[in-house]
């Protein structure tokens, strides 16, 4: 058994196709055929069991297609990993954003870790924190600056300094107080302008002081809830360092009393997978200045 045949045998069981996977492979069927049934001999057991169009991965079929995975998988980690090492820190960075991390990113991490890895460039893909987890376990970046609350189970992470949600308030809105603040309570019978994924922790918190919250637009992104605060459409409920970054005018913002509205930047990547040493550097860099 070597890589050559587990990597044939793991693209079989992907494609559940044995003409599939040989296209795939760029390879004619039969040989690919073959392999499979050397490999069977070898091991002593049935991997899959031949349909009239697809395959079905027998127990020990799937045995094998976890383990494959991961021996490939380790076998490229050393491959890159020594690649690496022969280069030095130079190369390119492909890192993953959500929009309103951009101030966090950028008051002097960026610079500073320039400063230090003069030979790293980056490619940056920006979307919402689903996109970047998306990326991130397809493989299209390795790191991902994303913003809570998200499901951490298969990634590790290391996070910010935690931060205040706020209330951005149009102008013409005449809000009787001039603290600083604002109670919860205060957002009753408001039209409340909201980054979906926040949406239940804002339900909850509302519900917790005694009122459902009047939702009056859900979206994608911190930008365009802003935006729409901006044109005296309601009230915006979003990271403070989101209300900084964007066009607002004509709006005010007041931090919200509550210690569970609040939220936090976070470095995040795949757990027991290989990582790059410029991906690590970076990450070292990263976390509460």
């Amino acid at each position: 058994m070597d890589l050559r045949q587990l990597k044939y045998f793991l693209t079989i069981a992907e494609e559940g196709q044995i003409t599939s996977a040989a296209k795939k492979l760029n390879m004619a069927q039969p040989p690919l055929s073959q392999q499979l049934k050397l490999l069977e001999e070898e091991l002593g057991v049935k991997l899959v069991e031949r349909g009239s169009r697809h395959v079905k991965l027998t127990d020990a079929g799937k045995i094998l297609m976890n383990r494959a995975r991961q021996i490939l998988e380790l076998s490229n980690s050393v491959v890159r990993e020594i690649d690496d090492f022969s280069k030095g820190l130079k190369g390119t960075l492909s890192i993953g954003t959500v929009s309103s991390s951009g101030e966090t990113l950028l008051s002097g991490r960026i610079s500073e870790f320039r400063r230090e890895h003069s030979g790293i460039k980056f490619e940056i893909y920006e979307g919402n924190t689903f996109t970047l987890i998306d990326l991130l376990n397809k493989g299209i970046i390795e790191v991902g600056i994303a913003r809570t609350p998200f499901n951490a189970l298969n990634f590790e992470c290391k996070y910010t300094k935690a931060e205040p949600m706020i209330a951005a308030i149009p102008k013409e809105c005449h809000w009787d107080s001039t603290d600083s603040t604002i109670s919860v309570s205060e957002l009753k019978n408001k039209p409340l302008i909201i980054y979906r994924r926040f949406e239940h922790l804002i339900y909850e918190t509302c519900m917790e002081h005694g009122f459902e919250p009047e939702i009056f637009c859900k979206n994608d992104d911190a930008r365009t809830t802003i935006l729409w605060a901006n044109a005296g459409l309601g009230i915006a409920i979003v990271p403070k360092s989101a209300f900084e970054l964007a066009a607002n005018r004509n709006l005010i913002y007041k931090e919200i009393e509550s210690e569970k509205l609040k939220t936090q930047i976070a470095a995040i990547w795949v757990k027991d997978r290989y990582i790059s040493p410029i991906a690590l550097k970076f990450i070292e860099s990263f976390g509460s200045p």
